[in-house]
């Protein structure tokens, strides 16, 4: 940036002033008779020429007529006329019809003039432009929405060399498998020769797909840290804008940037939004993006193998894009990111807690396997959240009870105990929970209660029953999908045998049930009656959120009707188990209501405590 771009703030108030300038020459008030006295001039006589405009008129008036006309103060606005006999004169002209016939009758010299000039309304209209323009020029980077003209066409990949880039490999947990793909590209960075030698290559190009938080932009700052070589970063939406051909122009800039700094490692992240498939003139096509895509696809076809760059790309998004990107000779490999097990868990909460004062008895084990599903960000932020809730409380390290209030941030929201609740749907929502957390004792298959609370918190939850699974499952039976069945139903059931009526809360666990239901028929092949077949396409995985190609119907509807009767029954058979077992149970459930009530919240120990208690008491 020149000097100039560094001092910009004293060029801003002159640029203001020539901006507005302009605009006060044309906006400056001239008026110094009023209209009226003006006609009152021209009845005695007194104006000797006039000058008719389409906003005013201009003349010469006689000065002993105007003296005996205007009050002394209307007077001494007017300045004197070069004849020393006269004043001049300029009055904002207004709608008289009968002006020229008075001007005749008068035997005035007038005469009229066409104001309409272009040159100083042009000049107040393109003169800011003109001062934006130069002092982009200046800056570099002016404010022009593209920034200055001779940079639209240049890359906007953001260059790191291995001091910018303090991550490496150690930083990186819970995805060893992804890793180990990673390890090939830094040998063939640091060490070219052991590949060429016999005959191999690197792969042109690497795809890493996972979810969102999973680790995709990490671990590619982390090739880059861990070979040491430059490393440009750019985002896919970077490429794309209004006019066509800068997108373009881009790509060419950046694969030209990357081959002078080779061996070195381009990453473009979010490729989702260059490398949608193409498709028809439809409403959804982007002529722009589409010829940013070609370019992209003809600059990584003319890449020599043994050039030293390589192109790593991520999305979450992998379904979306153009076949000709991931065929062989562009991204020939595709590195998948899934959610880290529990030891994964493990050791990504022992890296972020590194840093922290940790108290005695801290088990991060227990909170990895309350933690089923948790992407490394989000584990991140429980840590985080942890750290802060310690500090709250003014405390001198992070205990156990810091991430379980952590925990209940994270997976219930922010609790919301100055929402007022009245002591009849306080009593519905904890006879509610404790329905869910009794039935989910009583069944086999179904995750240990670990928590039970009827403080609310987040949006719309009143209430939750927080489960722990015992370990990462891939794999369900029937046994145990309608368990999970009979535990989301069963505070609907509780709040039928204690009221007799329901509520509505429960429709958020209608709807989960009802998926799974759903799913069991007609994805699984768990229903006697409809048999072992599947109508529904297979969903994506669980990082995509977009719907199945398939994810139609494609059966009859007298099959539609079977499969709809399959789903009601098996929720009805799951309620029906759930009364039963909560009659059986009745005096637990009213026991752990009440619980609930005084102390708004349960732990597990206290949970099996009161169970033991009324066990005995049914034993009797």
């Amino acid at each position: 940036m020149s000097g100039i771009g560094r001092h910009l703030n004293y060029w801003l108030l002159p640029a203001i002033l020539l901006i507005w300038l302009p605009q006060l020459l044309l906006n400056a008030p001239q008026e110094n008779l009023t209209y009226g006295d003006f006609k009152r001039l021209l009845q005695s006589g007194g104006v000797s020429s006039l000058a008719i405009r389409a906003a005013d008129v201009e003349g010469e008036a006689d000065a002993g007529r105007v003296a005996s006309i205007l009050s002394p103060g209307a007077l001494k606005l007017l300045k004197a006329s070069s004849q020393s006999a006269h004043y001049h004169f300029v009055s904002t002209r207004a709608e008289d019809p009968g002006l020229i016939g008075q001007l005749d009758a008068a035997h005035v010299d007038y005469r009229a003039i066409d104001d309409n000039h272009w040159l100083l309304p042009t000049l107040a209209v393109a003169l800011p432009f003109f001062i934006l323009l130069l002092l982009s020029g200046f800056t570099g980077r002016g404010t022009h929405p593209l920034g200055s003209f001779s940079e639209v066409g240049r890359s906007r990949a953001r260059v790191y060399v291995q001091k910018d880039v303090p991550v490496q490999f150690t930083d990186v947990e819970g995805i060893d498998e992804a890793k180990q793909e990673l390890v090939e590209v830094v040998q063939f960075l640091q060490d070219p020769q052991r590949y060429s030698r016999l005959g191999g290559h690197v792969p042109k190009g690497i795809l890493i797909v996972g979810g969102p938080g999973t680790g995709k932009t990490l671990l590619a700052r982390a090739v880059a840290g861990q070979a040491g070589v430059p490393f440009l970063s750019i985002s896919g939406s970077e490429f794309v804008e209004m006019f066509v051909g800068i997108g373009a122009a881009r790509v060419r800039d950046l694969f030209e940037q990357a081959s002078r700094l080779a061996p070195c490692i381009i990453f473009v992240d979010e490729l989702d939004a260059l490398g949608k498939a193409r498709g028809g003139a439809g409403p959804s096509s982007n002529e722009e993006r589409e010829q940013t895509l070609n370019q992209l696809l003809v600059e990584m076809d003319g890449f020599a193998s043994n050039c030293g760059v390589i192109v790593l790309a991520a999305t979450n998004r992998p379904e979306v894009l153009d076949p000709a990107l991931l065929r062989p000779g562009r991204f020939d490999r595709h590195i998948a990111i899934d959610r880290p097990d529990i030891r994964g868990r493990e050791r990504i909460l022992q890296l972020h807690a590194r840093h922290l004062v940790m108290g005695a008895g801290v088990e991060l084990a227990s909170i990895a396997a309350r933690t089923p599903g948790f992407a490394g960000a989000e584990l991140a932020n429980v840590v985080n959240e942890a750290a802060l809730h310690a500090a709250r409380e003014n405390k001198n390290a992070v205990d156990m009870t810091d991430f379980e209030a952590a925990l209940d941030r994270v997976i219930g929201g922010l609790e919301k105990r100055n929402r007022v609740m009245n002591d009849r749907e306080k009593e519905t929502v904890a006879y509610h929970e404790a329905g869910h957390a009794l039935i989910a004792e009583a069944r086999p298959n179904a995750d240990r209660v670990s928590k039970i609370s009827i403080i609310p918190r987040g949006i719309g939850a009143l209430g939750f029953t927080q489960q722990r699974p015992t370990e990462d499952r891939y794999l369900l039976k029937r046994s145990e999908l309608l368990d999970r069945i009979d535990v989301l139903l069963a505070g609907r059931a509780a709040e039928e045998l204690v009221y007799g009526d329901v509520s509505t809360g429960a429709q958020d666990d209608l709807q989960k049930a009802t998926e799974i239901a759903r799913h069991m028929v007609t994805q699984f092949g768990m229903s006697p009656r409809v048999g072992e077949i599947t109508f529904e396409g297979i969903g994506q995985p669980g990082y995509l959120n977009s719907p199945a190609a398939g994810d139609h119907a494609a059966y009859s509807e007298h099959t539609a009707q079977v499969v709809d009767e399959e789903i009601a029954q098996l929720l009805s058979a799951a309620h029906r188990r759930d009364l039963l077992t909560l009659r059986e149970r009745r005096g637990t459930l009213e026991a752990l209501a009440l619980h609930l009530l005084r102390q708004e919240t349960v732990d597990r120990d206290q949970l099996q405590q009161l169970m033991r208690e009324h066990a005995r008491e049914a034993a009797v």
